[in-house]
Parts: C-alpha cells; sequence; structure tokens
C-alpha cells in the first residue's frame, strides 16, 4: 500500500473507537476521519498486551462538515441506527470509494443497498471484545478478528490492518461465517435479560438455555444455506464459559446505559427469516419480544 489513503469511520464506539485506534497506526492513512455525533479529542485504547494507543483523527459531528469523498468508509454503528449512518455516505461515497460495515447480524448488505450500490459494499463479521468506559475511552480485552470474503475488496480492506491484536481473516464461505457469529450473538441476549455479564452462564439452566437459543439459530442458517455443524451450540456454550466472567457483551453494555438495544439484528431476525421456510424459533422470539419491552420502558 503505497499511496496514501483517506478513511472514514461512522459510529466511534466500542468498535468503530477500537478500528479507528489501529488503523491510526498504519503510516499509509493520510486522514483518518471520525464521524461522530459529539465532539471528541483524542482516542485512548488499552489493548490486549496491556499497552495504550493513544490517537488523535480528525472529528466530524455533521455530514455538511465533510470537505471530499474518502478512499474507505467504515460503518460501526449499531444496527438500529443505519438512518443515521446513511446521512453520511452521500458526502463521503465517491466514485472508487468502498463501504465497509462492521455491525451484527446476518444482513450487512441488505441494510444499506437503499444507499449504496450492492457491489461496493463489504460485509464485515466482527469479533472484537472491547467495551467504551467514557468518551474516546475504550478498553480492547483481548485479540479480535474482522472476517470479509476473499475478494479483491476483501482483499484491499484486510492490507488496512497491520496488527495480530485485530487481524483481518478473509472467507471463502461468508454466509457460513455470519451465521455462526449470530448463534454465538443470539445466545448473548440472556446476559442482557438477566442483566449480568458472561458469568451468568455458571447459573443453573443459563448454559442449556443459551444452547436451545443458538441451535433455532442453526436450524435456520442451515435452511438458508449456510454450512453450520449441529454440534454448534456446544461451541457457542463453551465459549460462553471459557469468556470473562465479568464480560459485558454490546447488548448488555446498551441495556446498562438506557439506550437502544440490538434486539432485531441478534434475536428477532432468527424468527424472522425462519418463518419463509416453515421454521419457528420461540425462544428467540420471546428473547427480541422481552428485550423490546425493556427498551421501551
Amino acid at each position: 500500500m503505497s499511496q496514501s489513503l483517506s478513511i472514514a469511520v461512522i459510529g466511534p464506539g466500542a468498535i468503530g473507537g477500537t478500528v479507528a485506534a489501529w488503523l491510526s497506526r498504519n503510516a499509509a492513512i493520510d486522514d483518518l476521519i471520525l464521524c461522530a455525533r459529539s465532539p471528541l479529542d483524542r482516542l485512548s485504547v488499552e489493548t490486549p498486551n496491556g499497552g495504550r494507543i493513544e490517537a488523535t483523527p480528525r472529528v466530524l459531528t455533521s455530514p455538511d462538515q465533510v470537505e471530499a469523498a474518502a478512499d474507505w468508509v467504515l460503518i460501526a454503528t449499531k444496527t438500529y441506527d443505519v438512518e443515521g449512518a446513511a446521512a453520511w455516505l452521500k458526502p463521503l461515497m465517491g466514485p472508487h470509494s468502498r463501504l465497509a460495515v462492521l455491525q451484527n447480524g446476518v444482513e450487512h448488505v441488505e441494510r444499506f443497498t437503499p444507499y449504496v450500490a450492492p457491489d461496493r459494499i463489504l460485509p464485515v463479521i466482527v469479533d472484537l471484545p472491547a467495551e467504551r468506559e467514557g468518551p474516546g475511552q475504550i478498553r480492547h480485552r483481548r485479540d479480535g478478528t474482522l472476517t470479509v470474503p476473499d475478494s479483491e475488496t476483501g482483499r484491499a480492506f484486510a492490507a488496512l490492518f497491520q496488527d495480530e491484536s485485530l487481524k483481518p481473516v478473509l472467507t471463502d464461505d461468508f454466509l457460513t461465517a455470519a451465521w455462526t457469529k449470530l448463534a454465538l450473538n443470539c445466545a448473548g441476549a440472556v446476559c442482557a435479560l438477566t442483566g449480568r455479564p458472561s458469568g451468568v452462564v455458571h447459573e443453573p439452566g443459563m448454559a442449556e438455555l443459551m444452547r436451545a437459543m443458538a441451535a433455532e439459530c442453526v436450524v435456520v442458517g442451515q435452511a438458508l444455506g449456510a454450512d453450520l455443524p449441529d454440534d454448534l451450540p456446544d461451541w457457542v456454550v463453551e465459549r460462553t464459559f471459557a469468556s470473562q466472567p465479568d464480560s459485558v457483551n454490546s447488548l448488555l453494555g446498551d441495556r446498562l446505559a438506557g439506550r437502544p438495544m440490538e434486539w432485531d439484528a441478534r434475536n428477532a431476525v432468527i424468527p424472522r427469516l425462519g418463518a419463509p421456510h416453515g421454521i419457528a424459533a420461540p425462544l428467540n422470539q420471546m428473547a427480541a419480544t422481552l428485550l423490546a419491552a425493556l427498551e421501551a420502558r
């Protein structure tokens, strides 16, 4: 990557802020822009190896402040804020700009096709345990990955990252990778519903509930063509047991902070996409219904 690049990150929360901080270490990026709702002085990210990244990207708080299109636009907002993120796309997306969607769920491309041609959208699966501790203050707990399709655009995206702590992964079966992550995410609703971090899996009945929710996801994903093993729910539970007991997933973090929650992209999507195939997912439907009621309150 010899030529200089401009990159805009929409949504400097836990994920967007961490990604932007690691991008700030790439010397080929000469203009790193954060698109935020509020002014931000700097990014300070505690890294998994005990170090800290201090970055001072250019911060814009309104699409009207954009002066030129970016080479890459990375969307790291929550899935319920598509309209807010899309407001930045008109000034940031030029004829040769590429859009990477770093969000949960399995509908990355579908969410933004009303605004950008699908062949210019790169879906990204984020596995990045990071928590926002204050404006621009983020704790990156362990090494993370960004999984993208093994395509020319995917390889160009992967080349932006140069550190093992946030590693790009190329896959020739993105559908399966996305549904695998969804199986993990849907079970994480148990944390938001109980108001407790990952350690809640040790309580009686919690592992079985998570396993059953993931099993519903597997059946729907298989019907849609994802190559998911039947024992994937066991992996979901094992991974949850292996996580730090005080780890707070983004769904729980949003509930504790009184913010909207991604119950549609993480749970309601499963019965919604299963319905045309005659597949019910009552546990995920119940989780989505309860989370929506908690959000409304």
